[in-house]
């Protein structure tokens, strides 16, 4: 298929080999696409992504990834693993884990440094970033004495300075205030107009149908159980409602009880 970058087909994983957490899955991914995955905390949802990021690989069934089944030994060839590590970036939803040097100016050259990135080009990527971001006052700064937000944005920072081709990102907007909400939906966004592709997993029901062209919604049974375009699934209270994206909040009002859904909004979700 034409622009095809990732293909599941019925793919299982369970944790040490006895803890499920991809039961079935099929998705099929292209060149250009808003992706959005949606489901409840343990659902799977953070799987698929370590699984797309080539972190994880089935049990059972086949993930490919640029037409190339992904397998562990792959990674063992050192100019797959680079090619591929150039193509697809994941920024993890616990920044702490993506951060680690002294600096915040080494954290986000780290990944092209790695990856033989010239110094010239990463001098400029870094330019470009941190007119985006506004991150010039953190770059020499410990990652660790940043605020959440702050953190959030050096760790999409560290990801797109590798410049991939596919930009995974678990839950983005988790925790963070308004205004840095709307600077990093702004940025994948941006990232999309230039031709990224972008995969998102999030609780946020309020970004959805901004950053997505597909939702898929993750079950109880950690299988996608629905697909369609944001404003289908968004629409299907029921859908939401059994797959604990929101809750229905009853009240009473002169006399009579009224029922309103209220959306789950800025969990943390290690599924």
């Amino acid at each position: 298929m034409d622009n095809l970058i990732f293909e599941l087909k019925d793919v299982y994983f369970a944790y040490l080999g006895k803890y499920p957490a991809l039961c079935g899955v099929d998705i099929n991914i292209r060149q250009g696409e808003r992706i959005t995955i949606i489901g409840a905390n343990g659902s799977g949802k953070s799987t698929l992504l370590h699984m797309l990021d080539g972190l994880i690989f089935p049990d059972k069934g086949t993930i490919k990834a640029f037409g190339r089944e992904l397998k562990e030994g792959r990674f063992s060839d050192e100019n797959f693993s680079m090619d591929f590590r150039k193509k697809v970036g994941l920024v993890f939803q616990n920044s702490d884990v993506q951060l680690f040097c002294p600096t915040v100016k080494e954290d986000i050259v780290f990944g092209p440094l790695q990856l033989r990135v010239g110094k010239r080009e990463i001098e400029r990527r870094l330019d470009e970033l941190i007119n985006i971001l506004n991150i010039k006052d953190l770059l020499d700064r410990s990652p660790h004495q940043l605020s959440i937000g702050e953190k959030r944005k050096v760790a999409i920072a560290s990801t797109l300075m590798i410049d991939p081709d596919v930009l995974i990102v678990d839950e983005p907007t988790s925790g963070l205030d308004p205004l840095t909400t709307r600077h990093i939906i702004d940025m994948l966004l941006q990232a999309n107009v230039a031709g990224k592709t972008i995969i998102t997993s999030t609780h946020d029901l309020h970004i959805v149908e901004e950053i997505s062209d597909v939702v898929y919604v993750f079950g109880h049974e950690k299988r996608i159980v629905r697909s369609g375009s944001p404003q289908e699934i968004l629409e299907d209270n029921q859908l939401l409602e059994v797959n604990n994206l929101i809750h229905i909040h009853s009240h009473r009002h002169k006399g009579r009880t009224h029922s309103h859904p209220h959306l789950h909004l800025y969990h943390h979700d290690e599924g």
